[in-house]
C-alpha cells in the first residue's frame, strides 16, 4: 500500500492500526488537554524596561517572548518556567529602578548634587 504521496505504508505508521501507537484525545494519554498558556508577563517586562532598569527589563522581555513559542511546541513545563523567569526579572528591574530613584532623591536632598552653582566665600 502507498499513501497519497506514493510513499509505502508500513505497519505501525498509522495511529490506531495494528502495531501503531494509540491515538489519544488531545494528543496526550488520558485525554489531557493543557489549557491556555501561562501569562508571559510581557506588559510588565516592557513597562519595567521603560521606567525602571533597562538591562534587567531587556532580560525580562527576552524571557517573555519565549513563553508562547515553548507552549506551542508542547513544552509546557519549560513555558511555565520561562514565564516565571520573565516575572522574576521584571520584579528585579522594578526593585532596582525604585531603589535608584530613592537613592537619587536622598542624595539630592542631602545636597550632594549641586549642578551649576558656585560656592560663595
Amino acid at each position: 500500500m502507498t499513501d497519497s504521496q506514493g510513499m509505502p505504508n508500513y505497519p505501525g505508521d498509522q495511529p490506531n492500526q495494528p502495531g501503531g501507537q494509540p491515538n489519544y484525545p488531545g494528543g496526550q494519554p488520558g485525554g489531557y488537554q493543557p489549557g491556555p498558556p501561562p501569562s508571559n508577563n510581557l506588559v510588565w517586562a516592557i513597562l519595567t524596561t521603560l521606567f525602571c532598569c533597562l538591562p534587567f527589563g531587556v532580560v525580562s522581555i527576552v524571557q517573555a517572548a519565549k513563553v508562547n513559542g515553548l507552549w506551542a511546541q508542547g513544552q509546557h513545563a519549560a513555558a511555565q518556567e520561562t514565564a516565571n523567569s520573565a516575572k522574576k526579572w521584571a520584579i528585579i528591574s522594578a526593585c532596582v529602578g525604585v531603589a535608584w530613584i530613592v537613592l537619587v532623591a536622598i542624595l539630592s536632598f542631602a545636597g550632594v548634587f549641586t549642578f551649576g552653582t558656585t560656592p560663595r566665600y
